[in-house]
């Protein structure tokens, strides 16, 4: 069976243009239908938001009859973190914390999913929804600990588990990690790109940098991957989304 994934960190849906336009990203998600969809920077209770819980919000907007909350940053008034969407049952959800001394707290959200093939027969999903922090050491030592996580350890190898998101990672220094020591394949070099040549995401009105990611193990194979062209995607948010399609075995 066939399976899209969209990671694409949404900014707190604050575009470029400094404008609250939470619509726009629904319009973006609308357009490229993920079956699950992986959020960095999602609201809640914020006033410069209106105080909206974003991924209700989209959740709702976009009819995905399952979604799931790991908030990671406290402000004076709200907070906001990752949040994933789900065509399918979210069995479990836990936030595994990946905030290393007294930087800014990062996380990474873990869903555990059923999807159900065309036969009827359910297959398990595992999902990990991640924002690393902003230096080569801490994204590091992140990664570390996420591989070290319960969550994370107590996956079968040949399950099929999905781990994306904002990985910050300009210089590709993650990608032998989860590529070689993992058993990780990555999406993102997807379409032609070459192993140096990731998707570039950021900043969305002239991309530079690969910071989102999708890499995947298990039964899954991917079909193909590209990052979203869409226009109004170059305001939206700072970062465009990044698309990949998948068969699921």
């Amino acid at each position: 069976m066939k399976l899209r994934i969209v990671s694409y960190n949404i900014h707190r849906a604050i575009g470029v243009d400094r404008l609250f336009r939470p619509q726009r990203i629904a319009e973006i998600l609308e357009h490229h239908d993920g079956d699950i969809v992986l959020l960095q920077e999602v609201d809640e209770g914020v006033p410069g938001s209106r105080e909206l819980d974003l991924a209700k919000e989209l959740a709702a907007l976009l009819e995905y009859p399952y979604f799931a909350v790991g908030h990671n940053v406290s402000l004076r008034k709200g907070r906001y973190g990752n949040a994933t969407l789900s065509r399918y049952p979210i069995l479990r959800e836990r936030n595994i914390d990946l905030t290393i001394g007294r930087r800014k707290r990062r996380g990474c959200q873990h869903t555990t999913m059923t999807v159900e093939s065309v036969s009827g027969h359910p297959h398990r999903l595992d999902v990990f929804n991640l924002h690393l922090g902003l230096s080569v050491k801490e994204r590091s030592r992140q990664v570390g600990r996420l591989a070290r996580s319960r969550e994370f350890s107590a996956l079968e190898s040949r399950g099929a588990c999905v781990v994306g998101g904002d990985f910050n990672d300009w210089r590709s220094l993650l990608s032998s990690f989860f590529v070689e020591a993992l058993r990780f394949h990555c999406a993102s070099n997807g379409d032609g790109w070459g192993e140096r040549r990731c998707m570039r995401t950021y900043p969305s009105f002239s991309p530079r940098g690969a910071l989102d990611r999708i890499y995947y193990r298990g039964s899954l194979r991917l079909i193909t991957s590209r990052r979203c062209r869409l226009k109004r995607s170059r305001v939206a948010s700072d970062h465009l989304p990044i698309i990949a399609d998948f068969e699921l075995h």
